[in-house]
């Protein structure tokens, strides 16, 4: 199974939870979204280990199978669509979850979340 991680489990993953480890390393591939790198630098940057929390990043992705994902047009249609779909049905979710949606449906992945809310994201295959 191919998987993209949202942001709280890259940082499981980063803290060695075992569960998302061993998750993780069953995977055809994992890809990470620069959605939630951004939101994970962020919090390094209110925290007290920015440089160790960013060097533990770029290890972890500098692991086999492990690639990033960037926003292309096509996901741009899919934001807008999943938008439409959960304005429609009463439960919108965060904008940079959107985009996190928008690129695992366009890219066939299944992602691997512990948010809720992403449940209601029509087509979408959740871990």
């Amino acid at each position: 199974m191919k998987v993209l991680l949202d942001t709280n489990r890259l940082s499981d993953a980063l803290a060695g939870v075992a569960q998302v480890v061993e998750t993780l390393e069953t995977a055809e591939a994992v890809y990470v979204p620069v959605i939630a790198l951004g939101e994970l630098r962020a919090g390094f940057l209110k925290g007290r280990r920015p440089a160790k929390n960013e060097t533990r990043l770029q290890w972890f992705l500098s692991q086999d199978g492990v690639s990033t994902v960037e926003v292309g047009a096509s996901m741009s249609h899919r934001y807008a669509q999943i938008l439409g779909a959960l304005r429609r049905a009463g439960t919108p979710i965060p904008t940079n979850d959107l985009w996190i949606a928008a690129i695992a449906i366009d890219q066939g992945l299944s992602l691997y979340t512990r948010d809720a809310h992403f449940r209601h994201v029509p087509g979408l295959a959740c871990l």
